[in-house]
């Protein structure tokens, strides 16, 4: 099974998240990779709190520092940088507010 470095994850990662938000499937074929590669990855982001499109989070599903990291990122922002941030990340604003 082939290694990949940080950066290579990180840089096919950031293909399957906001906002370019392409296909597991896209993104597997393009870059040689399996799909169960891929979703693996995209667990291991989920598991580290970081909001990753194509997954409904429950409330109850965000472990207390990611929910805390969002709240402190977003307190001091507008209106218009919040929704800019939610695009960015995938979120609703009110997943924030909650």
């Amino acid at each position: 099974m082939p290694r990949y470095s940080e950066e290579r994850k990180a840089t096919i990662l950031k293909k399957l998240l906001p906002p370019h938000n392409r296909s597991v499937a896209s993104v597997a074929t393009e870059e040689g990779i399996s799909n169960a590669t891929l979703y693996s990855w995209l667990k291991q982001c989920r598991e580290k709190g970081v909001p990753v499109p194509g997954y409904t989070q429950g409330d109850n599903e965000w472990s207390p520092d990611a929910k805390l990291a969002v709240v402190i990122e977003t307190a001091p922002m507008s209106e218009t940088e919040l929704g800019a941030y939610c695009r960015e990340k995938g979120l609703y604003p009110e997943q924030i507010q909650e």
